[in-house]
């Protein structure tokens, strides 16, 4: 009964639904957003006659800015020269593009792909190059997790922290499905990162076995194509206007909704219900992809009371044997919703319960033996 009932709470409270882990951009109804690099040939005409495509990512800077003065030999001083160049015509781009994405309607935002080096100074790289506006969105991105090639995630966290002080807002993170999962593994560890809104890189069909929801509820952007699955011959969504190999991305929610919550500088709640539960073994997914399981954090308070309460059983006092309550008939309720009768139930229940738990005596003022104390919101500890 228990399991039921569970069942039918989660299908009325589930944050996400199952479409938006298998191909959700075959539904009319998801938006859509384009996120490009400055050698993207974009034919805006043609890209704007698709209605799905509320907004457009473009690169922004990519590691730590350019040296401010050329030194060494020969070579040492064309090469600085030429990277100035193209840092040059690459910001001009950037802010060509920005005004005529704007102009047609669309949101605007940027990412800073994150190289090994300073943290700060890349922070500000960034704001310096994108000079992001109150509605542009913001994103890092963390192509993996290997310190060698790309930020750490240590020095990831010192980006949030720094971009939010100096904007009092925090980016999104984009990264692929083993950094998400790793981090959420680790979420103690990285407490921004792990509270980022999540722009998740994978590009298959369904994510559903490998999404780490015991973190995120769900991914805030779904970059599902890119060069790594579309050519001429094939490709999961086609833009008008665009390369076959332009990076596509599908929102969790639809056109008006992404409008509203753009450019999403905030950073999600906790979820303090779950936590991680080792393996007992190697828990390989389709195509050898570990997945992290979750499992219920221990209750003390109604959910508790409520599983053993079900199974008419519950431990008594040291050196006592089980105890049986009787229970309230659910199946006896008068008739209304499953939920409404389910509430009945539990206030019936409820008061059962008291009456078991202190043997008979009355309940001491202001005490409410269903509910214990919780840990304070990751928030309050940072």
């Amino acid at each position: 009964m228990l399991a039921a009932l569970t069942a039918a709470l989660a299908l009325h409270l589930m944050p996400a639904s199952a479409s938006d882990f298998s191909q959700p951009w075959k539904n009319p109804d998801r938006a859509l957003i384009i996120d490009a690099y400055e050698y993207n040939p974009i034919d805006w005409d043609k890209l704007v006659t698709d209605k799905r495509i509320v907004g457009f990512i473009n690169k922004a800077s990519d590691g730590l800015a350019p040296a401010y003065s050329c030194k060494g030999d020969e070579t040492q001083v064309r090469l600085c020269k030429a990277l100035w160049r193209r840092h040059a015509v690459t910001r001009e781009l950037y802010q060509t593009r920005r005004a005529m994405a704007k102009a047609l309607g669309l949101k605007w935002g940027a990412y800073h792909l994150a190289r090994p080096g300073n943290p700060i100074d890349q922070a500000n790289n960034f704001l310096d190059f994108a000079q992001p506006g109150p509605d542009d969105l913001m994103a890092l991105d963390i192509e993996e997790n290997d310190p060698k090639n790309w930020m750490s995630l240590q020095d990831a966290e010192q980006f949030v922290r720094h971009i939010q002080s100096r904007t009092g807002r925090y980016p999104i993170l984009y990264t692929n499905g083993s950094t998400a999962q790793f981090i959420a593994e680790n979420r103690d560890k990285y407490p921004l990162l792990s509270r980022l809104p999540l722009w998740y890189a994978r590009y298959k069909q369904e994510i559903g076995p490998h999404f780490p929801k015991g973190n995120w509820q769900t991914y805030t952007l779904w970059q599902f194509a890119a060069r790594a699955n579309c050519n001429a011959k094939s490709c999961p969504y086609r833009v008008p206007g665009t390369p076959t190999d332009i990076d596509v991305n599908v929102a969790s929610m639809n056109p008006d909704e992404l409008r509203s919550a753009w450019p999403f500088g905030k950073l999600l709640d906790v979820r303090e219900d779950l936590i991680a539960k080792a393996p007992n073994g190697p828990e390989v997914a389709v195509n050898g992809d570990t997945t992290l399981a979750y499992a219920s954090a221990p209750q003390s308070g109604p959910l508790a009371a409520l599983e053993n309460a079900l199974s008419g059983k519950h431990s008594a006092k040291p050196g006592k044997k089980e105890a049986e309550v009787p229970l309230p008939d659910l199946l006896a309720l008068p008739e209304g919703s499953l939920l409404s009768r389910f509430g009945t139930y539990v206030s019936s229940l409820r008061d059962r319960m008291v009456e078991w738990s202190l043997g008979g005596q009355e309940l001491p003022p202001g005490l409410d033996p269903t509910v214990s104390g919780g840990t304070p919101a990751k928030a309050d500890r940072l």
